[in-house]
């Protein structure tokens, strides 16, 4: 497996490293003692997938708070998406910055998303599918996000979403960095 920092803080792309020969080929797709090497929290509990029909699904901005903080590590396995993170941890030094990877069943990459990391993603074509190992049970208390196009943000997707719930629609809007109940410092 090959780990590469992302700019948030403690978040990974990891890509497979695969043994190649005329049958195919062989990677490891997750392995506890890698992940240690890189201290990256490897208590997965939970893995769940997602399937989404239409190019331009979006999903997220979602997380959870502590004490159930949810890591997820996450691989596009049918088709491609847009994938987001934004830090919501105030005392990171990446306190609400955001980055992005394309996640494909062609790239095979993957991303590690730390705790109390925001997440989404927006499908770029029909028929996508992503599985993903997360760290923390669901706990509907601890449940929260922030809508995808929040200004305060300013998240830079490829195009506009065209599928998109309404729980995902009624998210609240930030507050402007500096301020507010989620303001650092």
């Amino acid at each position: 497996m090959i780990f590469t920092p992302l700019p948030l803080k403690d978040a990974w792309r990891i890509e497979l490293d695969p043994f190649v020969d005329d049958r195919g080929y062989y990677a490891r797709a997750w392995c506890r003692k890698e992940f240690e090497a890189h201290n990256i929290d490897a208590e997965f509990v939970q893995m769940n997938t997602v399937f989404s029909a239409k190019r331009g699904t979006l999903r997220g901005m979602h997380y959870q708070t502590d004490p159930a903080a949810e890591p997820k590590f996450v691989r596009c396995i049918r088709g491609s998406l847009f994938d987001v993170m934004v830090d919501m941890r105030p005392d990171s030094p990446t306190y609400r910055e955001c980055c992005s990877v394309e996640l494909s069943a062609d790239n095979r990459t993957m991303v590690y998303v730390p705790g109390n990391v925001a997440h989404g993603f927006l499908t770029l074509e029909d028929k996508v599918e992503a599985c993903y190992m997360v760290g923390a049970y669901y706990a509907p208390q601890y449940s929260t996000g922030f809508r995808y196009d929040d200004p305060a943000i300013g998240i830079k997707w490829p195009f506009k979403p065209v599928v998109v719930s309404d729980k995902d629609r009624a998210w609240p809007l930030l507050e402007p960095a500096g301020t507010g109940p989620d303001a650092g410092g």
